[in-house]
């Protein structure tokens, strides 16, 4: 066995999780096995052990393959900082900002890395189960291709086609697709797979002998919807929505407009005494809320003020009245303070944007970044924290003589005087279950002393589970070559 790859007929038509069940169910098997996505485009990045950034998604098949994540399983990283442009980051470390129109010229210098990572992976696993990215049906982006066929033709990865039948179309997704391939891309295609299927399977029966018959491609089965994928981190800011309990205590957290680094919430999301509540553009904070999160961010003072055009600032000052709590997390916290510089223009024109002022501290961004994995102690209760940070810029100011946390024998973070404000640059604070229960008690909620880490391993076994039951796992695995 080598390697296999999953594309798909569409962007978001669940090939990470995919990807991260075929792992788990070839571990299972007692294959060493490892995850590689070419190219991601995502905000929501992990710290590698290996001092890198790479896409959430790889994290988590990472988990699913019983390995620490490094940077070779996602060598080119790309994370959107404008409607126009984006950061490229290149095997864990930033390479340079380019605009869409400009990525193309720069995609063939990219192959030899991705292709050097890969074969890093391939030499040391049996098997590479590999993640495409959008769709190979986008013919325009053929040229100079590392996400797709490019990558496999290259690298010789025979690919199934996965198609959701949850949007609709799905029969012309696939049929379509071979349609508008090149000949010999088309070569590559091994089969397709039916993802996200509502109600009784059987009810597609025809359809699926037609993509069959038409496409000459094998079947490896309809995959019903994953319930519990829920509980599985989202990479995509398009997958985030408000947690299923429609009881609890109300938390709320703001969808900034480049929002980044979001996996702070999924351990909220799975509390059973939470109501997690994703306020999105145009709507107002609930007045309910104990809890409001600013989350991170790509661009601090551009979402600053995409905050201020919702009036979120005039909801969070009533919020304080009212006697509620806010957590400003990495470009959140930066946010709460009363300014943000950026005079080199690192994440955007250059300048300075007033703060809401909720913490007397300021913000003075600068060309290092900092991106470590963390063990901090939580300055209020003594508890252990492992975290990471991933950031640029400096917060400085008096309110930063009240941490939040230690990290390594320095004060991180900041707490308003009254203490209903803090601001931390620590993500993954809330995978720590002892931590997680103790700031929920202080708003009044009764934690329900979930393992969080264990929640992710069962429904990640529950995910393996769901696809040997219903595709043809060992003929898909079967494909590596």
């Amino acid at each position: 066995m080598t390697a296999l790859m999953i594309q798909g007929c569409g962007s978001n038509v669940g090939k990470s999780m995919l990807v991260a069940g075929l792992c788990r169910a070839a571990r299972r098997r007692g294959f060493s096995v490892a995850p590689f996505k070419p190219q991601n485009m995502s905000n929501n990045a992990a710290v590698t052990v290996d001092g890198g950034e790479i896409g959430r998604a790889q994290a988590l098949q990472a988990l699913a393959c019983g390995l620490d994540p490094v940077t070779d399983m996602n060598p080119i990283l790309l994370k959107p900082e404008s409607e126009v442009g984006a950061q490229v980051v290149v095997q864990g470390k930033r390479l340079t900002t380019v605009r869409a129109g400009d990525y193309a010229k720069l995609k063939p210098s990219l192959m030899p890395p991705v292709l050097e990572s890969f074969e890093r992976l391939k030499s040391k696993y049996d098997l590479v189960i590999v993640e495409g990215a959008g769709s190979p049906a986008e013919v325009n982006l053929r040229a100079g291709d590392i996400a797709n066929m490019g990558f496999a033709r290259a690298a010789n990865v025979p690919v199934v086609l996965a198609g959701d039948i949850d949007r609709g179309g799905v029969i012309a997704q696939v049929i379509g697709t071979q349609t508008v391939l090149d000949v010999d891309d088309a070569k590559m295609v091994a089969g397709f797979l039916i993802n996200k299927f509502r109600g009784d399977p059987r009810l597609f029966d025809d359809g699926y002998h037609l993509i069959e018959s038409r496409t000459g491609w094998r079947g490896f089965g309809v995959l019903p919807w994953f319930s519990e994928a829920h509980l599985l981190p989202a990479e995509d800011a398009l997958d985030l929505s408000s947690g299923p309990q429609e009881d609890g205590l109300t938390i709320a957290c703001l969808v900034f407009s480049r929002i980044a680094n979001f996996d702070d919430l999924d351990p909220l999301k799975a509390e059973p005494g939470v109501k997690l509540v994703m306020v999105k553009a145009g709507e107002a904070i609930p007045g309910d809320a104990r809890l409001v999160i600013l989350p991170g961010s790509k661009s601090t003072r551009g979402d600053l003020a995409f905050l201020r055009k919702q009036g979120w600032d005039i909801d969070l000052a009533a919020h304080l009245r009212r006697g509620g709590h806010i957590l400003g997390i990495c470009g959140g916290y930066q946010m709460l303070g009363t300014r943000v510089s950026d005079p080199e223009g690192i994440e955007g024109p250059a300048g300075d944007t007033d703060g809401l002022g909720f913490l007397d501290v300021e913000t003075l961004m600068t060309p290092d970044k900092r991106l470590a994995r963390v063990k901090a102690v939580h300055a209020a209760s003594g508890l252990e924290v492992d975290g990471y940070e991933i950031h640029i810029g400096r917060t400085e100011g008096p309110d930063r003589r009240r941490p939040f946390a230690s990290v390594d024998g320095r004060d991180e973070g900041a707490v308003s005087r009254d203490g209903k404000v803090i601001g931390s640059y620590l993500h993954g604070l809330f995978a720590a279950d002892d931590f997680r229960t103790a700031f929920l008690a202080q708003l009044g909620i009764q934690g329900s002393g979930i393992n969080h880490a264990q929640l992710v391993e069962k429904t990640l076994d529950s995910l393996a589970d769901h696809l040997e039951a219903h595709l043809d796992v060992e003929g898909l695995l079967g494909l590596a070559r």
